[in-house]
């Protein structure tokens, strides 16, 4: 059997992947190679045009292509080095850096290898965007209260980062639900609606009960004692009466608004 060496590989673009391949099949066409060695050589080979090792992560390059939209950098956890890497890894292969749950120092850090990065403290979401595919229609996050923004923010950048037209409505909770009403044609105008409400998180019920559209609740930490951290959020939430209402994590702002982006840019 040929040695690996043989054969092209190394390039990080769809076209290196193909000739390796290419290299591959031509060899077993010509007898230097069996079936069974080609099909180990062509499996390695792809995995690592795919995937980028860093010793300290293992980056998924072909992430977009299986899911719509390049690995996401869950900041929290990770030095700022490790995020700057990762973050260089991604830019590296063209593809759009989203990073969530990451800091003033994690930015410094990226922006010394991806200098048209942006940092958006609020959301603590770092971002670099590149042309993407374009959703059918309107994302619109509303907020219950003030506190909510910084969870409601996070859905916010992500769900533009995707690709998606966002509109944002904030500080309309259940104690003054004529605020609620007043902007009834903007909930007319969404596609899919985010709703971010801590407290008892009775915000999603009634924007669920009053669209035809799918609602994505978010139930955030925010609430004194009883709240339990958003937990009784979260169970009011998935006790939701109204249909068309999904329930993701505590504080996921990014999370839904990878799902609001997946049926935005459904045909």
């Amino acid at each position: 059997m040929p040695e690996h060496d043989a054969f092209p590989h190394g390039s990080t673009g769809s076209q290196g992947r193909q000739t390796s391949l290419r290299a591959i099949l031509d060899a077993v066409a010509a007898g230097e190679l069996s079936a069974a060695d080609a099909e180990q050589l062509a499996l390695t080979d792809l995995a690592g045009a795919a995937i980028e090792d860093l010793t300290f992560a293992r980056v998924d390059h072909t992430r977009a292509r299986r899911q719509g939209f390049p690995e996401v950098i869950f900041g929290q956890g990770k030095t700022a080095d490790q995020i700057a890497r990762i973050a260089h890894a991604i830019v590296q292969r063209g593809h759009s850096l989203l990073v969530t749950r990451t800091d003033p120092a994690a930015y410094a850090a990226v922006a010394k290898v991806v200098p048209d990065a942006h940092f958006h403290a609020q959301a603590r979401i770092i971002e670099r965007r590149v042309d993407a595919r374009r959703g059918k229609g309107m994302v619109l996050v509303a907020a219950a209260g003030t506190s909510d923004i910084p969870v409601a923010e996070e859905a916010a950048i992500s769900a533009d980062v995707m690709g998606n037209d966002v509109d944002r409505l904030y500080d309309v909770g259940v104690a003054g639900i004529h605020r609620l009403l007043a902007e009834r044609s903007r909930l007319d105008k969404a596609r899919v609606i985010v709703v971010v409400a801590g407290m008892e998180g009775a915000l999603a019920s009634v924007v669920g009960g009053l669209v035809s559209v799918p609602v994505i609740a978010v139930p955030t930490s925010v609430g004194y004692g009883a709240s339990f951290g958003g937990i009784a959020a979260l169970l009011a939430m998935l006790n939701s009466c109204a249909t068309g209402v999904s329930v993701v994590n505590i504080d996921n702002g990014f999370g839904a608004a990878s799902i609001a982006s997946a049926i935005n840019h459904l045909d």
